[in-house]
């Protein structure tokens, strides 16, 4: 060190931190033995916080501001360190500047899939990944809970543990919401002023706030996805027979374009295919649908379908008297409606049973 260096060190002493890095939250200010001349300017810019320490001991916290580090101006590193007549001389200490600025655009996200109990699908896996921005709120508590003595300290080394902290409280408030997984997309807002504040606590007691959260996605596992694609197609498909009939007009149409034998071909299929539909939807317009895979008979009662009933309960409908010859009764295979004495099955019963006792006058 040349003469006049070290005659401006003896001249000026002054303390600051200009940060570049964007991603540096406490700053150890580098000066040999930590030895600070008395009288010495500190700088603490918008953004900053420079906080004192002597023997390890959190002393004076400086906001933004131009300093001169006399008595006055360190009351708490005054007594530390007994200047209780005044003092002129150069004194040990180690200035930490503490970045208060937001840290934006830190990432969030599930490493393993949230189990829930959803009210449509039953169990379900959820992942969920977003953003938030968190700045230091105070700074000793920061120091003594997190930085220690690190020197230079960034969100790197704190970031992990933030996350942790979000998802734990995300999957216990998506628990608790019992929000349907299809409306969770309209809920994004909401889950994340919710997180915000659950979450205040945790961050607060490492000196810390959540300035904002967002949650960006929320999604299904693959093979859930892929069957909700095809429920979806199902919806937009609609009426099941109109679809087949127009899939069968097209194939007749895409036939009818080939003159050769393969055209003929298609033709001939497309047409089968829609013989083959319109059988069927005409069954379905002629008969009443019947109870899916019961078997037995239908009867109309007062213009209402009743049944399907066997053998034995239209033994009982008859001696009550509910089925007659004049009943109308419908059973699978059947085309329409018909009396009952002209279904064999049943006018054998009406035969079998005696009729109903008269009357008395």
């Amino acid at each position: 060190m040349g003469l006049f260096d070290m005659l401006r060190g003896e001249l000026i002493d002054i303390i600051e931190w200009l940060d570049d890095t964007r991603d540096t939250m406490v700053y150890r200010f580098d000066r040999a033995d930590n030895e600070i001349k008395y009288g010495a300017k500190l700088i603490v810019r918008e953004g900053q916080v420079a906080v004192f320490i002597d023997r390890g001991k959190l002393a004076d916290v400086f906001d933004p501001g131009i300093y001169t580090l006399e008595t006055a101006n360190l009351p708490i590193l005054s007594t530390l360190l007994g200047w209780a007549y005044g003092f002129e001389s150069p004194f040990k200490a180690e200035v930490y500047f503490v970045s208060t600025r937001q840290f934006t655009d830190l990432k969030w996200g599930t490493k393993n899939p949230i189990m829930l109990r959803d009210s449509e699908f039953g169990p379900v896996r959820l992942r969920a990944f977003g953003t938030f921005s968190v700045r230091v709120l105070f700074a000793p508590t920061f120091i003594r809970e997190i930085v220690g003595t690190d020197g230079n300290f960034s969100m790197d080394e704190i970031q992990d543990q933030l996350r942790n902290m979000i998802v734990a409280r995300f999957a216990d408030i998506i628990g608790e919401s019992k929000i349907p997984v299809l409306d969770l997309a309209g809920n994004y807002d909401e889950l994340g002023k919710f997180i915000s504040e659950r979450i205040f606590d945790d961050f607060d007691q490492y000196g810390l706030q959540v300035t904002q959260l967002f949650v960006e996605n929320i999604s299904l596992p693959p093979e859930v996805e892929a069957a909700l694609d095809k429920r979806t197609s199902m919806g937009v498909i609609g009426n099941l027979d109109s679809y087949m009939k127009y899939q069968a007009g097209t194939a007749m149409t895409d036939a009818a374009k080939n003159p050769g034998a393969g055209g003929a071909m298609g033709m001939g299929v497309g047409m089968m295919m829609a013989n083959q539909v319109g059988g069927v939807a005409a069954g379905s317009m002629s008969a009443p649908p019947p109870v899916h895979g019961a078997a037995g008979l239908f009867i109309a009662v007062d213009g209402q379908q009743t049944g399907p009933y066997d053998r034995e309960t239209l033994k009982q409908q008859i001696k009550a008297g509910r089925l007659t010859r004049d009943s109308l009764v419908w059973k699978e295979g059947m085309a329409d409606w018909s009396p009952a004495a002209e279904v064999p099955e049943v006018a054998k019963l009406l035969g079998s049973m005696p009729p109903p006792v008269p009357p008395k006058d």
